[in-house]
């Protein structure tokens, strides 16, 4: 028997025997960023495969399954923004006392609900804030935990470095720490140093692949709600905040051969709409944030569309809407930066532009629109590649594992169960 085979199998009878108690740390809500879409899929996945999981963070709504404590936090602020919290104030720009307190009501909180659930693994979201708090419960409680950056973590802490300190303390006891992009890992280590090397690993994020297959009833009633039948549709979907750039897609509509759409919210979404009437652009609008229980979600616009842009002016860490575009067999057109360009390949399964240049975009957007062979086959690329290494199976696998290995009490199978930790990529 192989012996990935015989793995598999001691890990199935330990979790038919007892499953593991995993909680999850989180500073923002569950919907209308990247990460949270992350959490979401990975505690379903969690309990999918019979875990108990429980989730402390700033979220009144419920995931089937999951154990919820919510954190009464004075106010919820953000790393660059976040269309569910329309006017919240960016960590940087907080006071000392005003930083103070979102700690301390995490730590009120998650000491109560540790002591109730009993993890056994604790798993951080970001590097800000949360790992000292969970080193908090490792003191008090023995439990072991496990830190994931996503990257935003890191642009916030470049600009505000208060709690580095604090978080180097945490992150030396940490079992391992997760980056979501090779990017993402190089960035990491750049900032707090290569002797953190040993401990970090690279699994990035994953889609559903059946949430974005086309729903031909949906396109059509998207066709009928915005007047899109017979045309092309050119999609952003995202944060309105300046290093998203959409503001260059925006410029670039004038000179595109179809409709722009562009779905989100955020701080920067008065500017951009000024500049589609400043420019007078017929054939481009902001649709706003798409919010869960909305009959036509955010997953049936990707698949109506031709053609997704993604014009970030800045290093995306990942990308998780280019994943989703990409399982949605949506030809994507990005900046040539950050963690984008493990996921795009120039001219094979998309297109790479240079940042702030709407002309470029423009061009790009019409060579696709206009050879429907090339979009079909570059489309077809993208699918492959999200169904060979993004999808949630294999992601959430990959954080299954480390969870055997590093969860406080689970002795009896440390013993049985020795795996090789590498990064999902396999580098």
């Amino acid at each position: 028997m192989a012996n990935g085979s015989r793995q598999s199998e001691i890990i199935a009878s330990f979790q038919a025997a007892r499953p593991l108690r995993i909680m999850f740390l989180y500073m923002f809500p569950l919907w209308g960023n990247g990460s949270g879409a992350w959490l979401r899929a990975l505690a379903g996945e969690m309990v999918k495969d019979g875990h108990q999981v429980s989730i402390v963070a700033p979220e009144k709504r419920k995931l089937q399954g999951v154990k919820h404590y919510n954190v009464p936090v004075p106010q919820v602020g953000v790393f660059v923004g976040n269309p569910e919290l329309p006017g919240a104030k960016r960590y940087q720009d907080m006071n000392g006392v005003e930083l103070g307190k979102i700690y301390t009501s995490y730590v009120d909180a998650t000491l109560p609900a540790v002591k109730e659930f009993q993890p056994e693994i604790i798993h951080v979201f970001h590097t800000a804030f949360l790992p000292a708090v969970a080193r908090v419960a490792k003191i008090l409680y023995g439990i072991r935990f496990i830190v994931t950056t996503h990257g935003s973590d890191l642009h916030y802490l470049v600009q505000d470095g208060r709690l580095i300190g604090m978080i180097k303390d945490a992150l030396r006891v940490s079992g391992v720490i997760t980056a979501n992009s090779a990017f993402t890992r190089r960035w990491f280590l750049k900032m707090f140093g290569a002797e953190w090397e040993r401990k970090l690993r690279t699994i990035p994020g994953g889609v559903y692949i059946d949430d974005y297959r086309r729903d031909e009833d949906k396109c059509r009633a998207i066709d009928k709600k915005y007047g899109l039948t017979g045309k092309k549709v050119v999609l952003f979907t995202g944060r309105l905040t300046v290093h998203k750039g959409v503001e260059y897609l925006i410029k670039a509509a004038g000179h595109i051969d179809g409709e722009v759409l562009i779905l989100g919210d955020g701080p920067d979404r008065q500017r951009l709409e000024r500049l589609i009437k400043t420019n007078k652009l017929k054939n481009c609008r902001i649709l706003g944030y798409m919010k869960p229980t909305e009959t036509l979600g955010f997953h049936a616009f990707y698949g109506r569309a031709d053609v997704y842009v993604a014009p970030s002016t800045w290093k995306e860490p990942l990308g998780l809407v280019i994943l989703e575009a990409m399982a949605a067999k949506t030809p994507v057109i990005s900046t040539r930066a950050g963690g984008v360009t493990s996921l795009i390949k120039d001219g094979h399964n998309g297109f790479l532009v240079h940042a702030r240049n709407a002309k470029e975009i423009a061009a790009k957007v019409n060579q696709l629109l206009a050879d429907d062979d090339l979009r079909h086959k570059m489309a077809q690329r993208s699918y492959e590649l999200v169904l060979k290494k993004f999808t949630w199976d294999r992601i959430a696998d990959c954080f299954e594992r480390i969870y055997i290995n590093y969860a406080s009490s689970t002795s009896e199978y440390l013993s049985l169960v020795k795996k090789p930790q590498k990064n999902h990529t396999g580098k």
